[in-house]
């Protein structure tokens, strides 16, 4: 009998596994130098659902392929820095009023007015209330000696000594601010637009029942498209300058630690214009949302989601447009070939990802990266890891006949993403993918 209700609940239920892993999966999180990310919203006037839709981008998790650098404010009011001129000629632009505006001047004053690059770098050197600096932050992440580089720059040696030129590349120069503008539209906007320059086109046609069939076509399409609401999302990429003259100049002029407290290198880098910010790019996303009568999740619930779904596919984007963004992401397994990366990062099988192993140059003692080879991602096994991927309908019983005797296929759970290409890899070596 207990028999019998296990192999029913079963049946009615379903059950799932996760592929890869058993009870001896227990390997730690490996630890290798990402790049550093600040993330700022540019705030947005009134639009449905404008509340959630903050909600949702403050509370939604951090990039976890980037180290948290967050430097405090996380968002501004661009009307404070800047006019903001919106070109309503363009189509786009009417049905989202934010998509072509060019936020750049405003955000160069912000940036400039906000100091924001010095906080950057005061927060790599852990800089304190009476201007100290240490390597304590700097250390951690690379995995460095902290007191030695300390020591290193008390001999007035910062030039040249391996460790700080190797930190600087590694680290402080792949710091990175995202600034997002998103908005909230009703889809009826777009579709509205769209059939509206159909039916104008349509009334050119020479055939009067060409002409009436495409105005006909184009009102059955404005009828599809108008359901539901889109979230617009433009991210704007920055990274931080740090080169080999800033380096110097900091180290020289700016640097102190709790034995050299000096008030006038203090003021000097709290007004210093030495660090900058350059533009790298911009990339543009847009979320479908629709209501169903099925969904037993909340309509805030469904906008939080198309919301966060959106920001992870406009970072996506960044990385796959430039280089200089894409993460290194350590392989989880050698045999088979698995990362712990998937469709939030835009696969979708058949990406091409270059394989490193990191070692230190003897020359120069920098870290260097020797490529061992190429890899593709296998389109069967992709891990979907977008935001609340797990959610979905609930399965209603009542609804599906109890059957004992019935196979029950079961439903596998990914928790990486699997390669296919090479052999000899080994869990900790590097990826990264390839245009």
């Amino acid at each position: 009998m207990r028999k019998f209700l296990l192999l029913s609940l079963i049946t009615v239920l379903g059950f799932n596994y996760v592929i890869g892993q058993d009870v001896k999966d227990t390997k730690p999180e490996i630890k290798y130098r990402r790049s550093s990310l600040h993330t700022i919203l540019i705030e947005s006037d009134k639009f449905p659902y404008k509340d959630t839709v903050i909600s949702a981008y403050n509370n939604a998790p951090f990039p976890d392929k980037y180290n948290n650098h967050t430097i405090g404010e996380k968002s501004f009011n661009p009307y404070e820095f800047g006019d903001i001129k919106i070109d309503t000629t363009d189509t786009a632009a009417k049905a989202d009023p934010t998509g072509k505006i060019n936020y750049r001047p405003v955000i160069d004053n912000y940036f400039a007015q906000k100091k924001v690059a010095n906080k950057l770098v005061a927060k790599w050197f852990n800089r304190q209330e009476d201007g100290s600096f240490d390597m304590n932050l700097i250390g951690e992440r690379g995995s460095y000696n902290a007191s030695e580089m300390q020591a290193n720059i008390a001999k007035g040696s910062a030039r040249g000594v391996s460790s700080l030129a190797d930190a600087g590349v590694e680290l402080i120069g792949n710091t990175f601010v995202v600034v997002s503008k998103f908005n909230f539209v009703s889809n009826e906007i777009a579709a509205r637009i769209i059939r509206d320059v159909a039916k104008i086109a349509a009334s050119r046609i020479p055939n009067g029942m060409l002409s009436k069939a495409a105005s006909v076509a184009a009102d059955l399409a404005y009828n599809k498209m108008k359901e539901g609401y889109s979230v617009w999302t433009t991210s704007y990429l920055y990274k931080l300058v740090w080169n080999d003259s800033t380096e110097a100049v900091f180290y020289n002029d700016l640097w102190m630690d709790k034995t050299s407290l000096n008030p006038a290198k203090k003021d000097a880098f709290d007004n210093s214009d030495l660090f900058k910010l350059e533009f790298v790019g911009d990339e543009k996303a847009t979320g479908l949302v629709l209501f169903s009568l099925k969904e037993k999740r909340s309509e805030d619930k469904i906008i939080a989601i198309a919301t966060v779904r959106t920001i992870d596919a406009v970072y996506a984007k960044l990385q796959k447009a430039y280089d200089v963004f894409k993460p290194k992401v350590p392989l989880h397994t050698g045999e088979p070939i698995t990362a712990k990366i998937g469709m939030k990062e835009g696969l979708e099988g058949g990406e091409k990802f270059e394989v490193f192993e990191q070692t230190q140059d003897p020359k120069t003692g920098l870290t260097a990266y020797v490529s061992k080879g190429v890899i593709k991602v296998d389109k069967k096994l992709i891990w979907d890891n977008r935001y609340n991927a797990g959610e979905g309908p609930i399965m209603e019983a009542d609804t599906i006949p109890v059957d004992s005797t019935a196979k029950v296929e079961p439903k596998v759970i990914l928790d990486r993403t699997t390669f296919k290409g090479g052999k000899g890899f080994y869990s900790g070596m590097l990826i990264k993918q390839l245009k």
